[in-house]
This record gives structure tokens, C-alpha cells and sequence, in this order.
């Protein structure tokens, strides 16, 4: 009788946040907790891209500029939830976006190649 696993199947993400322009000081934390986030569900950052101050397209909070931050990661299908979540609480981040990149990612395959 052959036994049951279930296969676990990554995703690749990315997520653009931006960090309120009085709390850019503290970015580096937010950065270490989404990189916590991520790895928690099994995953890994592949890039973080910061874009640094930029201005925004409409005030958000009487403000006009925001510290950008794209990363790609892949992860299990909850991560993006969990990065969410994080988001939402977070006074720190005024807005943010997960976006699906693949379907199916497999990070051996990728180490493998390179």
C-alpha cells in the first residue's frame, strides 16, 4: 500500500511596498520581517530592488513622496496571505501589491543551472 504525500509546489511572487517617508529610517527592519515572512513559509528571496524616495502618483496621508521596494521571491501558495497580513498592520507601509509571477517554480532546477 503505497502512502500519500502531498507535494509541496512553489510559486514565484513579487510584492512592491512602499514605506511612509517619515519611517524610512526603519526600513531595514520592515526588509529583515518580510524576508522572516517568507523564508517561515519555506521560501526565499531571490531580489530586493530598492527604488528609493520616489513621488508618489496622489497623496496618500497628506504625503507626496514614498521609499519604493520591490522584491521577488517564491514561496507555498499561503505566503502572499501572510505578506499581506503583515502589510495591512504595519503603520510603516502605506501600500503594497503580491503579484504571481509562475505558477510552478522549482528552486533546485534554477540553482542547478546557474
Amino acid at each position: 500500500m503505497a502512502l500519500w504525500r502531498p507535494v509541496k509546489r512553489f510559486r514565484k511572487w513579487e510584492t512592491l511596498f512602499i514605506i511612509h517617508p517619515d519611517r524610512v529610517s526603519e526600513k531595514d527592519q520592515v526588509l529583515e520581517k518580510v524576508k522572516e515572512i517568507i523564508n517561515s513559509k519555506e521560501g526565499d528571496v531571490l531580489k530586493v530592488d530598492e527604488w528609493g524616495l520616489r513621488k508618489l502618483a496622489y497623496p496618500i496621508a497628506k504625503r507626496k513622496n514614498g521609499y519604493y521596494v520591490l522584491i521577488e521571491f517564491y514561496g507555498l501558495a499561503d505566503t502572499p496571505k501572510a505578506l499581506e497580513d503583515y502589510f495591512r498592520i504595519d503603520e510603516r507601509v502605506v501600500r503594497f501589491i503580491v503579484v504571481k509571477l509562475e505558477d510552478r517554480y522549482n528552486p533546485e532546477k534554477v540553482s542547478n543551472e546557474g
